[in-house]
């Protein structure tokens, strides 16, 4: 089997058998970037010198029999928004442009320190993850590649993009509304969002707290699992996270699914959802009860109230966690240095930030400022309340719930930036689990008739991780689809 066609776990089989040496894995990966990135532009920053330098080291580690990491030197790709120490992290914003953090992110420690992962580069994002489309980024849009003339979703497009193209083994994205998931349903491969407080979000430079989570993005479901694994655990730098046991993920894949109740909200396959999403994860839910699963129709009510209440919040903390980069604590400052302090942040801010960052910061002030706190961002906690609670009611009926992940299949470049409202509605399937902070993941189940992918979505009760892995890997196994590749023109 190529390298080209390996999943990561394969890849490291075929190390640890002698097959393959890291170099030539690391090589191949790097001379497929060089290839293939002038079309996708699914990184900001590569790191070729370094993470060749360290597959060389680790080979030559493995030669002595040295102690090395589960990962054994295997590359990763990292979103922008989360830091690796002496790496440009820009959050895909020119106020960043230059900035190089003096620490790892816990799950860049964790990955990278101690199971010998290497950073292979950096990922373009929707500036400070806010978009579904990677088309907010000031270094330019990612393409999808399966159509180049696509988006690959967001905000986490960069790192989908990179592992449906096959330029990397693993990668890394954070997920504050969909960002993990909905680009990985437009690009054709695997995206976890774990439950809230399983994952450390130490180094991860924050758009919305109460929200966001790292996870990891593959190419099949065993290596979601095997990163979890390594990722997942209390950490003292974060106060969020919870002291939960981390089970074995990859071992459990193949357990029995038999007798499990899967929800199916009709709210979730209403009239914006496109018929060939409808029809393709209607015959996966078909599938699964061929393998023992039974479905049950539950009842979603407030789904309409979801994408405000989930942007209003989103936004306030985003006004909040956003007001550090103003030129004297962190980032660029504008060289008109005129007027008093306010008139320099204000220039600072207005030259460095792109119109949708300004646009949310603004959004989010407004709904905190005095007279509109309860009115807005007071209303939109409780409508989250009532969310959570619409989940507990449907996990009284089933143990987990399947629905598209995204509505329709990727939409073209520009066709939705001018739009931001019909931008934001295209995450309707997939707030509603951060909002709630559960754990969900988005698999390949087939295409439309543009030969664009569709994302199946199963959303588990907290900390049902274990068992959400299980049912996707093995419908994964029945579809057979995700070893399918995108034929990139002037790709190998």
């Amino acid at each position: 089997m190529k390298i080209l066609e390996m999943m990561g776990h394969e890849l490291l089989t075929a190390i640890q058998n002698g097959d393959l040496q890291i170099e030539e894995i690391m090589s191949f990966y790097l001379e497929r970037i060089e290839k293939l990135e002038e079309k996708i532009k699914a990184f900001i920053t590569i790191s070729k010198e370094a993470a060749l330098d360290k597959a060389r080291q680790y080979d030559k580690e493995l030669l002595k029999e040295n102690k090395i990491g589960r990962l054994l030197g295997l590359p990763i790709a990292i979103k922008d928004c989360i830091c690796v120490k002496d790496s440009p992290t820009t959050c895909g914003s020119q106020i960043l442009q230059g900035y190089k953090p003096p620490f790892n992110a816990t799950v860049v420690e964790k990955l990278i320190e101690q199971e010998n992962a290497i950073c292979i580069g950096r990922t373009n994002m929707d500036e400070f993850a806010m978009g579904s489309s990677t088309e907010n980024s000031y270094y330019g849009p990612t393409h999808n590649p399966w159509d180049l003339n696509r988006v690959p979703g967001g905000s986490s497009g960069g790192s989908a993009a990179a592992i449906a193209a096959c330029q990397a083994s693993f990668a890394l994205g954070s997920d504050t509304g969909g960002s993990v998931r909905g680009p990985a349903s437009y690009c054709g491969v695997v995206g976890l969002k774990p439950t809230y407080g399983i994952v450390s979000r130490n180094g991860l430079v924050s758009y919305a707290n109460s929200l966001e989570q790292i996870g990891p993005i593959t190419r099949c479901v065993k290596d979601s699992a095997l990163l979890l694994e390594m990722m997942a655990g209390k950490d003292d730098l974060d106060s969020t996270t919870v002291n939960q046991k981390v089970e074995n993920y990859t071992e459990i894949l193949d357990d029995s699914i038999e007798n499990i109740k899967m929800g199916i909200p009709k709210q979730f396959f209403g009239e914006s959802i496109q018929e060939e999403v409808k029809k393709s994860v209607n015959d996966s839910i078909k599938q699964l009860e061929t393998m023992g699963i039974e479905s049950v129709e539950i009842n979603f009510p407030n789904i309409e109230y979801v994408i405000p209440s989930y942007y209003l919040i989103g936004m306030s903390e985003a006004s909040s966690n956003l007001a550090r980069f103003d030129g004297l604590r962190y980032g660029k400052i504008s060289k008109n240095l005129e007027g008093d302090v306010f008139d320099v942040f204000n220039r600072t801010r207005g030259e460095f930030f792109g119109s949708e960052v300004r646009r949310r910061i603004i959004l989010g002030t407004y709904a905190l400022s005095a007279g509109y706190y309860d009115m807005f961002y007071l209303k939109a906690l409780k409508v989250r309340t009532i969310i959570k609670q619409d989940f507990k009611n449907a996990f009284e009926q089933c143990s987990a719930i399947a629905c598209p992940t995204m509505p329709t299949t990727a939409f073209k470049l520009g066709e939705l930036i001018d739009d931001p409202l019909q931008m934001y509605m295209m995450d309707i399937l997939t707030c509603p689990i951060n909002l709630a902070g559960l754990p969900a993941i988005s698999i390949p189940c087939g295409v439309d008739s543009d030969n664009l992918p569709i994302g199946f979505q199963i959303i588990g009760d907290y900390f049902k991780e274990g068992q959400i892995l299980t049912i996707a890997h093995q419908l994964e196994q029945k579809l057979n689809i995700f070893r399918k590749i995108p034929n990139v023109s002037g790709g190998m």
